[in-house]
């Protein structure tokens, strides 16, 4: 089915639009655009060069996607900000794309961007995660799959968050936040975050690993090295202790604290 463009957009006659799409009045869309099909894109979005666009994704009113990286590096080279499927892009979000040539800011699949999220530079983001009001991520973060922020979180350059873990609101943070737990508002470890292992069908059995592996990290007297090595020799085998281990192993930054 052919899209529906208002004639009120201003659209490149270079940018590649799908098919099923509709594009509301006052829409503005550079050449070096691409998005793919069914995606809804409401009125006053800016859909600036280097933005790669799945499908069926969502952006509201006011969004600015693929915008220029806010770095003091930059010097206008040509990059990417490449957006999945079926993504909610809520009102007034930014997503700059990368820095450097051949760079890219990556949006995963099935994320819900809410009200004035900004996602910087660099920035990998993975599948089913959710960004609540005002959270800004700066350059160079890694977020991985199911990851909750919730309003008004600030993650500092160059950190990580594992997969399943939970960020409570007002947090701002500048070391890495391991997968599954929740981290507090003070950037403390507050426990595993039974609520999204539970809801994508974390094993009970493995929770309680999990619990116990942080135990390891978080409250023993120990290295990060030597936690690792105890959660090997202790800890019953699982993709998620095996995530764990790998994460730890590969903190650059180190990791947030414990209560």
């Amino acid at each position: 089915m052919a899209s529906e463009i208002s004639p009120k957009a201003e659209i490149s006659p270079n940018a590649k639009i799908g098919n099923n799409c509709k594009i509301f009045p006052f829409v503005y869309i550079e050449g070096d655009v691409e998005i793919g099909d069914g995606c809804v894109i409401f009125p006053f979005v800016s859909i600036l060069n280097g933005t790669r666009m799945g499908a069926r994704n969502k952006v509201h009113q006011g969004a600015v996607v693929g915008a220029l990286p806010q770095d003091f590096e930059f010097r206008g080279e040509k990059s990417e900000c490449i957006i999945g499927d079926n993504n909610i892009i809520r009102e007034n979000v930014v997503i700059n794309r990368a820095t450097h040539t051949g760079g890219q800011t990556v949006i995963g699949n099935d994320n819900v961007l809410m009200e004035g999220a900004h996602i910087s530079h660099d920035t990998k983001v993975g599948n089913g995660c959710v960004f609540g009001y005002g959270t800004k991520i700066a350059g160079d973060c890694e977020i991985a799959d199911h990851v909750v922020f919730s309003s008004s979180v600030i993650a500092n350059a160059k950190t990580r968050v594992g997969r399943g873990a939970m960020v409570q609101a007002s947090c701002t943070f500048s070391k890495d936040v391991p997968p599954y737990i929740v981290c507090t508002k003070r950037s403390e470890y507050g426990g595993v975050n039974v609520f999204v292992g539970r809801q994508y069908g974390t094993d009970e059995k493995v929770l309680k690993h999990l619990a116990n592996a942080y135990r390891l990290v978080f409250h023993g007297n120990t290295s990060l090295f030597d936690a690792v090595n105890q959660i090997r020799e202790q800890v019953p085998d699982s993709p998620e202790i095996k995530n764990v281990i790998t994460f730890l192993e590969n903190t650059k930054l180190g990791i947030i604290t414990k209560i």
